[in-house]
């Protein structure tokens, strides 16, 4: 199902499965505007810890064993950027089939990895239909374009498309038209090629100017992988006093506390890479660093 973008499909999904009063799964630290939506729907948040295999399904169940969804980003965690281990994927599939709960799968930047091939989606995996996919071209190709799409198992289908004519019957035809003439026609896998080279390039030199500025007093998170990495802070500084320092330099900073539903938060930063070139990497390193010194 043709949706327009990623927050259209998550909203769909929080229609067509949930009831007010459902707990779902989040990962914690997570994407908070998936958090609205659940919380817009009536549902009961349940956050569970993520580690460097993705969300701990073991914690999830000890804690929220009778949750109705989990929503999950396994190829590339937002905002870690960890990638679920093949156990944690069995283990999140086994306990969607015997609890009868839906997974929900954003898969929002897989395309752009650098030092592996893409990463396979629990939907693949899943020979039960406990999990409903979302993709999305706001990130591959631009976030205005505004068109995302849903992989939805064939029983729900015709549950799918009735809260769908509910809410806004369907996107443009026009830019779909395109879109598919773009793919047909070898534009958009030449695209990724391309792009997967320029961000690669770019990542790097994020990489390397935080190393020397910052050294070891950083720890980089994520950076095989997508458009951002996360920078995490010590010294009990505040990454959202920080933000607001740096956004008089127009520097602008997305503070990792944010993505949390509860306390403690690990305070840090998501540093977005892909409208910055090498060339200016350096300088809005050294911004930050001066606005972490000045606060």
């Amino acid at each position: 199902m043709v949706v327009s973008g990623s927050q259209q499909g998550l909203d769909l999904c929080a229609r067509a499965l949930l009831n007010p009063g459902d707990r779902v799964w989040l990962e914690e630290p997570g994407y908070r505007l998936a958090r609205h939506v659940f919380a817009l729907a009536g549902c009961r948040l349940a956050p569970v810890p993520v580690d460097l295999e993705g969300i701990q399904v073991s914690v999830g169940i000890s804690r929220y064993r009778k949750a109705c969804a989990a929503f999950v980003t396994p190829s590339h965690q937002f905002p870690l950027g960890c990638t679920m281990s093949a156990s944690q994927r069995l283990q999140l599939l086994d306990w969607a089939h015997r609890s009868g709960a839906w997974i929900i799968e954003d898969d929002y930047d897989n395309e752009y990895r650098y030092e592996s091939m893409p990463i396979s989606s629990l939907q693949g995996l899943d020979g039960g239909s406990r999990v409903i996919y979302i993709g999305t071209f706001s990130k591959t190709l631009f976030p205005s374009l505004r068109i995302g799409y849903v992989v939805i198992p064939h029983d729900l289908v015709a549950r799918f498309v009735s809260v769908r004519l509910a809410m806004d019957v369907f996107p443009s035809f026009l830019y779909q038209e395109v879109l598919n003439d773009f793919i047909k026609e070898g534009h958009f896998a030449r695209h990724i090629r391309r792009m997967r080279l320029l961000y690669s390039q770019r990542r790097s030199a994020l990489v390397e100017s935080m190393q020397e500025e910052f050294g070891s007093a950083m720890r980089l998170l994520g950076s095989e992988a997508g458009m951002h990495l996360v920078a995490t802070l010590g010294n009990g500084r505040k990454d959202r006093i920080i933000s607001e320092r740096a956004a008089l330099k127009d520097l602008w900073l997305w503070p990792l506390s944010s993505c949390y539903l509860q306390e403690p938060a690990i305070q840090g930063f998501i540093l977005g890479f892909g409208s910055v070139t090498p060339g200016q990497m350096p300088k809005a390193v050294r911004q930050l660093r001066s606005a972490i010194e000045e606060c």
